[in-house]
């Protein structure tokens, strides 16, 4: 039931498959909760992975890491000899999985003011950090370099505001404490995620299907969409143009999607549509799971090619509403009332339309789903810390690396300010010893002062001395003119 070129979905009148080749112009998977759509993102993920496609999966609740643990009922339908998966598990700010990291550069001032819910003001702050840092080479790794460099910008605030301007530190410090409490200082730092461990494959051509375990992001929307945006980022820039291939080089899964885009600003949508519409490129294949398509912008919308539609409901003018729009992304069936079946699909089936010769959509059918290979429903504790025992990631990302870096350096520099003025304010009081040794040491000097006694003794005697002189001048000056 594999194929080399395809993935079995499921069928009805007739198999239908998603193409591979088309496998990167991206996809979406609706529906309502408990109508099926889980079984049918394993049934995907299996197929990529099968196939020799990466799978990248942010799982918010939790509910796909049965994908490790085969289900002997249905394992007819792999071809593979030991009739498992291989599943990466990763974790965010938990321990379900092997840390994923980043370092604050590939983050950058723009995500992480979108990640703190920053305003425009805060967010000019944090761009002054980032270049201060960049200007005095100070190396921006984790929480506490940031914390140090915004401590030492308050301390140089006058020096700070004539180069760079002003704002306000205190709200972002705040703000920093709100993430770090989260657990946010698991995911800054390093080592640091490498794309290449999301791209793995085994001997036989299989390739390890990531699993992200994600429930703190359903805890602050702007975080689960400033992670995806990065994420996205990172493969758009490590990964080569491919333009058209065979197959994707990375499916990328991103379930509970309307996270992404709930009360997110609308320059942030714009990013993401950009590297949505560009990571194509790259041959990598971005898949958005959610309720309703109305949850992901119409920008988006359009971009996704490959279109899964599970049941849902319609008992409120909102609802009804919501089901119309579901119809119309679908290119229509004269068979049948596409917005009537989708509220009459039982679970396990769906409306489905894949693209196929040139990249056309077909026509909408409805099908019903394989059943997945794997387990359905989350494995227990113990089976996710057996399976994370044994993969070659493990020794990569289970320890954290603690280089030298902004916070080290501007510890240094604080402490060394402290010490030079300790220092000077010792030589100051052994100056000042000094001078009071030598004061007692030299002997007292008479004071050239008079008193008005004595100043008027020495004025008489010196008109006397004055008067005696002149008549001994006129004496000698006598006698010289008598003896001439």
């Amino acid at each position: 039931m594999l194929f080399d070129d395809k993935i079995f979905l499921g069928t009805s009148t007739q198999p239908k498959y998603v193409a591979l080749k088309y496998g990167n112009r991206h996809g979406l998977l609706t529906g309502a909760t408990s109508t099926g759509k889980t079984a049918t993102l394993q049934v995907m993920a299996e197929g990529f992975s099968a196939a020799g496609v990466p799978v990248f999966a942010a799982n918010i609740k939790g509910d796909l890491s049965g994908i490790a643990k085969m289900d002997q009922a249905q394992s007819w339908q792999t071809k593979f000899k030991d009739d498992i998966f291989h599943v990466i598990f990763w974790g965010l700010f938990s321990k379900q999985g092997h840390s994923i990291r980043a370092i604050m550069p590939e983050i950058g001032a723009l995500l992480l003011s979108h990640m703190l819910e920053l305003n425009d003001i805060q967010e000019g702050v944090l761009n002054i950090a980032f270049k201060l840092a960049d200007d005095e080479g100070l190396l921006l790794l984790d929480l506490r370099d940031l914390c140090a460099l915004l401590i030492n910008m308050q301390e140089r605030a006058k020096e700070i505001s004539s180069h760079y301007g002003n704002g306000s530190i205190g709200a972002i410090q705040r703000s920093l404490l709100v993430l770090e409490q989260r657990g946010a200082e698991n995911f800054f730092g390093e080592r640091a995620l490498a794309i290449a461990d999301l791209m793995r494959t085994d001997r036989d051509g299989r390739s390890f299907i990531s699993v992200l375990a994600a429930d703190d992001l359903m805890q602050s929307p702007p975080l689960c969409a400033t992670f995806l945006l990065w994420l996205l980022s990172e493969l758009f820039k490590e990964l080569p143009e491919v333009g058209d291939v065979d197959k994707p080089k990375l499916a990328f899964v991103f379930d509970e999607a309307y996270l992404l885009f709930d009360d997110v600003l609308k320059a942030l949508i714009d990013k993401v549509e950009q590297v949505v519409r560009l990571v194509r490129l790259k041959g990598v294949g971005v898949y958005f799971v959610t309720q309703n398509p109305v949850d992901i912008p119409e920008s988006i919308l359009l971009q996704l090619g490959n279109r899964m539609q599970h049941a849902l409901r319609a008992y409120t003018p909102c609802e009804q509403k919501a089901v119309r729009i579901s119809a119309e992304i679908f290119r229509s069936n004269s068979a049948f009332s596409t917005e009537e079946v989708i509220t009459q699909l039982g679970i396990g089936e769906a409306l489905v339309s894949v693209l196929e010769s040139k990249g056309v959509p077909s026509v909408v059918g409805c099908i019903m789903i394989r059943p997945p290979s794997a387990q359905v429903g989350p494995i227990t504790p113990d089976e996710r810390k057996a399976v994370m025992a044994n993969l070659p990631v493990g020794g990569l990302y289970n320890t954290t690396i603690d280089r030298d870096s902004a916070f080290e350096a501007l510890t240094r520099k604080a402490r060394d300010k402290q010490l030079a003025e300790e220092r000077q304010k010792l030589e100051d009081q052994e100056r000042k010893s000094a001078d009071l040794i030598c004061q007692k040491d030299r002997p007292a000097r008479q004071s050239s002062r008079q008193t008005p006694a004595e100043a008027a003794m020495n004025s008489l005697a010196h008109t006397v001395a004055n008067r005696l002189g002149s008549a001994l001048v006129r004496d000698i000056l006598g006698s010289l003119k008598r003896g001439g």
